[in-house]
């Protein structure tokens, strides 16, 4: 049974997925307001999951895979690269948020190519993980 801060954080990931993808049509249409406003939007809710996160695991610490055979090869599957790129979102996120409010685009848009796809594999992912961990039959 997910406890409420696993499943807020689940919430606050997929939200932040929303706005990452939202974020990344409005500037595709020219519409740097909106895009702003999504990017914030999606940094808010990161830095509100990296609390409940820290918070979660401060009480509960790990919680083990239960699922075996081809779901568990699934599992680590997006774990492990979860991880490993779940440690590189907050310094890029951070950069690009601070080169965009510094009016930096040239330099904001080169990071911005990276940060953007890692963030969302993370986001996404982590709801995956917390689907695959709660709710889907092991």
């Amino acid at each position: 049974m997910p406890s409420f801060v696993s499943t807020l954080n689940a919430v606050l990931n997929c939200a932040a997925s929303v706005c990452l993808i939202a974020g990344w049509v409005m500037i595709r249409r020219g519409d740097r307001a909106r895009h702003r406003a999504c990017m914030l939007a999606a940094f808010g809710l990161s830095v509100a999951f990296l609390i409940g996160y820290l918070v979660h695991h401060a009480q509960v610490g790990s919680v083990p895979y239960r699922g075996t055979g081809a779901m568990r090869t699934l599992y680590f599957a997006i774990l492990i690269p979860h991880v490993v790129l779940a440690a590189t979102v907050p310094p890029l996120a951070v950069i690009t948020l601070v080169r965009a409010l510094r009016e930096r685009f040239d330099r904001h848009k080169r990071i911005a190519r990276v940060a953007l796809p890692i963030w969302l594999f993370v986001s996404a992912s982590g709801v995956a993980i917390y689907a695959m961990l709660y709710h889907l039959p092991s």
